[in-house]
Formats: structure tokens, C-alpha cells, sequence
């Protein structure tokens, strides 16, 4: 399990904004290794884990976005039925709760999920 630093803004839900930060982030160097985009009514919750992300929040505060920027874990899944399954339920039963978990594919195209989670202990 692989720990990592996502990236989220939030943006207006208007066309043309994830094609803004996306250019940002390409002009910058920094490639998006994964993304969830959540939408309401007003606002879009980007998330993104990058491959550099110090340089993804300059180039995304260049925009005057607020980045924030939480601790997530990595977790290469075998590309098989039940996978996600068993590794929630090991939380579970660690009574750790997921606040959130979007898929990706890793490196060779391996499966991956990204996680943040906190023990309800």
C-alpha cells in the first residue's frame, strides 16, 4: 500500500473549468495519476492524485483555487471478483470507516483504488 497526496478544489460546475486546471496542471509537468470529480448543483469536489504535488498545488493556487491537500493511501487491488470486498471488509472488521474511495489504473495498468479512511477506535 503506496501513500500519496491528493489535491482538491473545488470549482464551479460551468464548462470549460476541469479543462482549466487540466491545462494548468500539464503546463506544469505534473501528470494526474488519478481523479474523482463530485458535482452539485454550483460546485464540482475535485480530487486528484498527482505525480508531483507540490508543483500540481502552485500551479492549481496559480488559478486562485484553495488546494487542499489530504493523506491517502494506494491500494493496488488483483483484478479479480471480490477483491474490493475482502479489503473493505478487513477494515471493517478494524473499524476503520472509508470517508471516501474512487477507482484508478496504476502503473501497468493494475487496478487501483485511492482511500481515506480513519479508525473509528
Amino acid at each position: 500500500m503506496k501513500r500519496a497526496r491528493q489535491l482538491t478544489v473545488c470549482l464551479p460546475n460551468q464548462p470549460g473549468q476541469m479543462a482549466r486546471i487540466s491545462r494548468a496542471l500539464a503546463d506544469a509537468g505534473v501528470s494526474i495519476r488519478a481523479l474523482s470529480v463530485s458535482d452539485a448543483t454550483e460546485t464540482s469536489v475535485v480530487r486528484l492524485v498527482v505525480d508531483n504535488p507540490v508543483a500540481g498545488t502552485k500551479s492549481l493556487e496559480a488559478l486562485n483555487l484553495a488546494v487542499v491537500t489530504t493523506p491517502v493511501r494506494v491500494v493496488e487491488l488483483p483484478d479479480k471478483i471480490g477483491a474490493l470486498a475482502e479489503m473493505t471488509d478487513r477494515l471493517a472488521r478494524r473499524k476503520v470507516n472509508v470517508n471516501f474511495i474512487y477507482g484508478s489504473a496504476g502503473e501497468g495498468g493494475t487496478p487501483v483504488i485511492i482511500v481515506e479512511a480513519k479508525s473509528q477506535k
